[in-house]
């Protein structure tokens, strides 16, 4: 079983995967902290609310890189690229789950994974990554005469919008219809819009309270409509998607893979 370290295990997503650790029974060596924290030296486990696992927080840096074979970040794009050349330089493989990446970040990763191996999905759950099919599925039966309209919702801390995921259907949905989604794309309508043209693809943007993650795919006709919704529920979910992406890394040849292949799915569409 390859060693796994969490980078930012005080975060709520690193929190979880605290848990989710513990309770496979997985082989968690390392979890770090940004340097300077006040939480260093404190018991992961306790930190995540899941009981001592005897494993303390450790100041992120290339010090700390050696104690694991496989690392798991859900921070922010800024600080991921930080933690992303530490895990080159040391050649160690990485599961990434940080969202709202520019191009120009993407691109780092990209040429990251010509070095070491990386999982990559703005989203890790496994029903999420199904609906990634059945929102293809569906566009291929409505997409030319149905509206359609990606709906998310998430809590008042999320940062970007909309969300990774929901650009993720969006990609899906456009690749199907090959339409160019930054060309169709319409993320918000006030005022007097018009007349919906009919090879828009609206993305509509909730935020509040403390929810996890909901997604909608709707595809509105003239007479009905298919709607295709998840709902998380945990942030588990997410964690256990990265844990099962992490274990199925070992020993992968560099490169930049996706929810997709390490659920066997990357072939059903």
């Amino acid at each position: 079983m390859p060693a796994i370290g969490i980078f930012g295990a005080n975060g709520r997503m690193g929190r979880a995967l605290t848990t989710v650790a513990k309770e496979q029974q997985l082989n968690l060596t390392a979890a770090t902290v940004r340097p300077g924290s006040a939480l260093l030296g404190v018991d992961a486990g306790e930190l995540a609310g899941c009981g001592k696992l005897g494993l303390a927080l450790t100041a992120t840096g290339s010090a700390s890189i050696s104690s694991a074979d496989i690392w798991v970040d859900f921070t922010m794009p800024e600080p991921m690229l930080a933690h992303v050349a530490l895990a080159v330089a040391a050649k160690k493989a990485m599961v990434i789950g940080v969202t709202g990446l520019t191009d120009s970040q993407y691109q780092q990763l990209q040429q990251a994974s010509k070095h070491i191996a990386i999982v990559w999905a703005p989203n890790m759950s496994v029903g999420i990554n199904l609906m990634l099919h059945l929102v293809q599925t569906a566009a291929k039966v409505m997409g030319q005469t149905a509206d359609i309209e990606i709906i998310e919702a998430h809590h008042r801390f999320k940062k970007d919008a909309p969300s990774g995921t929901a650009m993720a259907i969006g990609a899906s949905i456009a690749k199907v219809l090959e339409r160019n989604l930054a060309e169709v794309a319409v993320y918000g309508r006030e005022g007097i819009t018009g007349e919906r043209p009919a090879q828009t693809i609206g993305f509509a943007t909730v935020r509040g309270g403390d929810i996890v993650g909901d997604h909608t795919a709707l595809f509105a006709d003239l007479g009905e409509r298919l709607e295709i919704t998840h709902k998380a529920s945990s942030r588990n979910t997410f964690a256990q998607g990265a844990m099962r992406a992490a274990l199925w890394l070992q020993n992968k040849q560099p490169g930049l893979y996706s929810m997709q292949q390490v659920l066997g799915l990357a072939d059903l569409t």
